[in-house]
């Protein structure tokens, strides 16, 4: 036998590659589907693979492994093809893949960070998960596969106008429609509405729910929700008419980014000397107090003129209000004066804590629910979930799953979508819970979400450029502004670690054409391309994208929970947060009387529809995510899980100085407490 023919008889050894395929640990994640996969290298690809066990191999929490013989050597994996087919007689079931390994011959490990939803019967690549910015893309097929997921992506997820001259939203009409990677896992849906539906019988049980009528007396508003007092709302109760506990709240209750330095009194609120020296006391003087930089103002000039709905039938009314707080050297903050319209004179007297008892507490209720509209329509919907799903939609359509700030950003952009989809179902829909429960209704929303988007600015989303540019930075007890500047730099450490890792100069910014689009795309839906805004339409630097960063993270994770966490704590006394005043703003300073009270705040069943959905939307233990804890692996190197790592000490040794120091207070703040804050806006 010559050398050729025992060349043609040599048996060719396989090459065999270790393939391990894991499914998600969540309710109704795996599949009895049939699963196969291609490996795709740089010299070539394997044949197709069907993992073992037909039927059962893709079960919840399950790790499949198989041995994937190729002919020759593939050289470095760069992709996978995972491809589902139907299985016998089983109907088709979605399956959540969670990650792949492939071990080469060699030994050298590709990890494949896939965290996605696989529905129908279909063939969906994934890119090898070593983060890569699109210059970093070296070889035809990553350049490709790029290319056409972006291109997938775009059609896949679209924009659209849901009111004039307000953020747009992501192009889906309704819950059944939402796709299943945007979707709430199944637990977080059946506590959702499980919550909200508890919520509702217990008021329809009640009664509540069918009497359109003032309360007797205001005890009985305990009564809706008996079984869900909190230490806070038992507060709230018993201190709702202090002036200390009405000042406190603008500094650490739900709306506490409305107060700022005053300087001098505005021309259209003249307050007098003479008006505040029996509250100031007789040791100073307003003016004093004025260059010691001690008064503060609240201005709700944005309510002013907006539209309201008819509630049981019977007009509804919004004032404008115009509030002056001195804050006392022990901390307190008190009201000083109040004038409910932003246009002096004769019809509009100013309130003080000197006047007849109800008068003043109805004057401070004028204020608190003018809190109640621009919480819910601007410090909460606007800044807090549309600002998400305008990060959540622009990141889906213009960063590929190898980009690393996909990779940064997509643990905080979780359930920002659907969350915003149910609100604008069942919430403020035409004859959602705006119509029926709160005085602006739709309409009257929609106005105010022009206005505020109108006046929206990028110092206002940047929390240390806000507290310069509202004058705050010497209020004491101010523990918003203390937590928030303490997570901010956490959040912006540890951005500055990731973006450090991955971009080494200003022009490798400049030219990352996906990260461009990305901010380009925020611009232009988000703020609707108005350079007023001050917010950027690119970006030049490393540091500009540091701040911008820290900006989206803080916004979808800290800033929502210290809008959205106290909620049901502060409203469920409705007298302290009330979504509608029945009477007109006082026009005279006559007596009132407790019965002129309840017959101007909100009517039993109105009452009862506002708590039920603030009961939903506080925060729950289900299915969260706390800040810096990422249970999926997107980064699989390990430079930047050492960065994970060190932010998450970070955020403990904030957590035990919020500790510390809230074992010294009466009411604890927890708002911004690192454990109680989810990673996304998600409720």
């Amino acid at each position: 036998m010559d050398q050729s023919e025992s060349s043609q008889n040599r048996t060719v050894e396989p090459v065999i590659y270790k393939v391990q395929v894991t499914t998600g640990q969540g309710l109704l994640t795996g599949t009895f589907d049939l699963i196969s996969i291609v490996l795709v290298g740089t010299n070539g690809e394997s044949p197709k693979q069907y993992l073992n066990q037909f039927g059962m191999t893709c079960c919840q929490g399950s790790m499949a492994e198989v041995e994937l013989a190729c002919d020759c050597d593939l050289g470095p994996i760069l992709l996978i093809r995972l491809q589902k087919e139907p299985y016998s007689w089983f109907p088709q079931s979605s399956w959540y893949c969670n990650t792949v390994q492939v071990t080469s011959p060699q030994g050298e490990a590709f990890r494949f960070p896939c965290y996605k939803w696989i529905e129908g019967y279909c063939i969906v690549s994934f890119r090898e998960g070593t983060a890569h910015t699109p210059s970093d893309d070296t070889h035809c097929l990553q350049r490709r596969h790029r290319q056409e997921e972006l291109q997938l992506r775009h059609r896949k997820y679209g924009w659209k106008e849901y009111l004039p001259k307000v953020p747009w939203c992501a192009d889906i009409d309704t819950t059944a429609t939402i796709e299943y990677n945007i979707k709430y896992s199944f637990p977080k849906s059946t506590a959702f509405f499980g919550r909200g539906s508890t919520a509702l019988f217990e008021a329809k049980l009640k009664g509540f729910l069918y009497k359109p009528y003032s309360w007797e007396k205001l005890e009985d508003i305990r009564k809706i929700f008996w079984f869900y007092h909190t230490p806070v709302s038992e507060f709230v109760f018993q201190h709702w008419k202090d002036d200390a506990f009405f000042g406190y709240q603008f500094l650490n209750g739900i709306n506490p980014i409305k107060i700022q330095k005053c300087t001098s009194i505005p021309t259209n609120f003249p307050v007098t000397p003479e008006m505040v020296a029996a509250t100031l006391g007789r040791s100073t003087t307003l003016q004093e107090e004025l260059k010691k930089g001690t008064i503060y103002l609240v201005d709700y000039k944005i309510l002013e003129n907006i539209p309201t709905v008819l509630l049981n039938s019977r007009p509804q009314y919004i004032a404008a209000p115009l509030c002056l707080l001195h804050q006392k050297p022990s901390g307190e903050v008190l009201p000083l004066a109040i004038q409910l319209s932003q246009q002096p004179g004769p019809q509009s007297p100013i309130f003080l804590p000197t006047d007849e008892e109800w008068l003043w507490t109805l004057a401070k209720t004028w204020v608190r629910n003018s809190e109640f509209h621009t919480h819910e329509v601007i410090a909460h919907l606007l800044r807090g979930h549309l600002m998400s799903e305008t990060f959540s939609v622009a990141t889906l359509r213009t960063l590929s799953m190898c980009h690393p700030l996909y990779k940064l950003l997509i643990p905080h952009l979780r359930y920002s979508i659907h969350i915003n989809v149910l609100a604008r179902t069942f919430l403020i829909s035409q004859g959602g819970t705006f119509d029926k429960a709160i005085a602006t209704g739709r309409r009257g929303l929609a106005v105010l979400l022009q206005r505020a988007t109108d006046d929206l600015t990028y110092t206002q989303l940047c929390l240390p450029d806000d507290i310069e540019a509202r004058g705050v930075g010497g209020l004491l007890h101010y523990y918003y502004r203390d937590d928030g500047l303490k997570i901010w730099e956490a959040i912006e450490s540890f951005v500055s670690d990731i973006v450090g890792l991955y971009y080494k100069s200003d022009e490798a910014i400049q030219g990352d054409v996906e990260l461009q689009a990305w901010v380009a795309e925020i611009f232009a839906m988000g703020f609707l391309s108005k350079e007023t805004s001050g917010v950027p339409s690119a970006i030049a630097s490393v540091q500009e994208l540091i701040k911008y960063l820290t900006m989206v993270i803080f916004t979808c994770s800290a800033y929502h929970a210290a809008v959205n966490g106290g909620q049901f704590e502060m409203g469920a006394f409705m007298p302290n947060l009330p979504s509608s005043m029945r009477k007109p703003p006082p026009h005279v300073k006559a007596p009132r009387s407790l019965q002129d009270f309840l017959d101007t705040i909100p009517e039993m069943n109105v009452t009862s529809q506002v708590l039920s959905v603030l009961w939903v939307l506080r925060n729950e233990s289900f299915d969260m995510k706390p800040l810096g804890y990422y249970d999926e692996e997107h980064f699989v190197e390990e430079a930047p899980k050492q960065v994970i790592g060190r932010f998450q000490e970070h955020l403990k040794r904030i957590t035990s100085a919020i500790d510390s120091r809230n074992q010294t207070l009466t009411l604890p703040y927890t708002y911004l407490y690192p454990p109680n804050i989810e990673n996304s806006t998600t409720i």
